[in-house]
């Protein structure tokens, strides 16, 4: 594969969605002001083709970077910006990750009218969210919630509850309410109840790795603390050969020159939870030895159950 000739202008791709843009716009803020031309390019990826699908259903990994890996691919664009919890813990061949920009809080927060809490939702509640790892959670913590599926960009599920009532509360990644200024009513659920998925909070640069610009794009992007945290999540989820959609939880902090991670693997009914920590000066490392304990202590039987009921066998 030939290098590409440093471009005047780069082109930076990215979903459509608000928050995809603004996203974006925060990384290419950053580029024009180290001198860069950047042009913002929208792609439209599997998950915004099929909007009201469920996730779950579609069960595609890549579900929301195919098309814009085969844009890089193809030298349409230079660099693409993704949510990290959205990428496949094996990336295609000549892309890298190049970097990591620095971590917004990763936690999950509960949206509704009333600011309830885990606690506090009443009996029965109806609570929306279309991930699988938030809905084992929750009904570890809390089994008499009833829990609907979601779809749709941050606003319009925020609206789904919010104005329409589809539910009590919804589910929903306080970093990116946070990115796009939305003023939602909303209680942060703790790590305790709700481990954050797989990189939640950070983003993502991806390029070419033959692309002439991408250590200088690294220098000028990656966040050493954050990147060694999300490579120890990563890991770990590689390990346990989990995807991006499934009952999975992780989150690490790089203090010093270790890594200390904590991972969870619940059931869909919520009725089985591991759960294991880790530490370590090896990122990779820590997160494969997380994945086996979590293993060793039965974690597989609840993966091999959702990739079971996934094939249909």
């Amino acid at each position: 594969m030939t290098s590409r000739a440093p471009a005047k202008t780069l082109v930076l791709g990215t979903r459509g969605s608000k928050l995809a843009l603004v996203q974006a716009e925060t990384v290419a803020g950053r580029l024009r002001g180290r001198g860069f031309s950047v042009e913002v390019r929208p792609i439209k990826t599997t998950a915004e083709e099929r909007p009201e699908e469920s996730l779950a259903q579609i069960d595609q990994r890549d579900l929301f970077t195919r098309q814009l890996d085969e844009a890089l691919l193809r030298g349409e664009i230079d660099l693409a910006v993704h949510s990290l919890k959205d990428i496949p813990t094996e990336v295609p061949e000549g892309i890298d990750l190049v970097a990591v920009p620095e971590r917004h809080e990763p936690s999950d927060v509960l949206v509704s009218a009333e600011r309830y809490t885990l606690e506090t939702l009443p009996e029965g509640a109806l609570v929306a969210t279309s991930s699988l790892r938030r809905r084992a959670q929750l009904l570890n913590r809390r089994p008499d919630l009833v829990v609907v599926e979601i779809r749709g960009n941050v606003d319009t599920r925020v609206r789904k509850v919010i104005v329409e009532g589809h539910a009590e509360a919804a589910v929903l990644a306080g970093a990116g309410l946070a990115r796009i200024g939305h003023e939602a009513p909303r209680t942060t659920l703790p790590h305790d109840a709700v481990l954050p998925a797989v990189g939640q909070g950070a983003l993502a640069v991806a390029m070419r790795g033959d692309h002439p610009l991408a250590e200088k794009v690294r220098e000028l992007l990656n966040d050493p603390a954050a990147e060694r945290a999300t490579r120890a999540e990563r890991a770990m989820l590689g390990a346990l050969e989990g995807g991006c959609r499934v009952p999975v939880g992780g989150y690490a902090l790089a203090e010093g020159r270790k890594v200390r991670l904590r991972g969870r693997v619940v059931s869909i009914d919520g009725a089985l939870l591991y759960e294991a920590e880790g530490s370590g000066e090896d990122p990779e490392a820590v997160g494969r030895g997380v994945a086996r304990d979590l293993s060793e202590q039965g974690a597989e039987v609840v993966l091999g159950e959702v990739r079971r009921a996934r094939s249909g066998a």
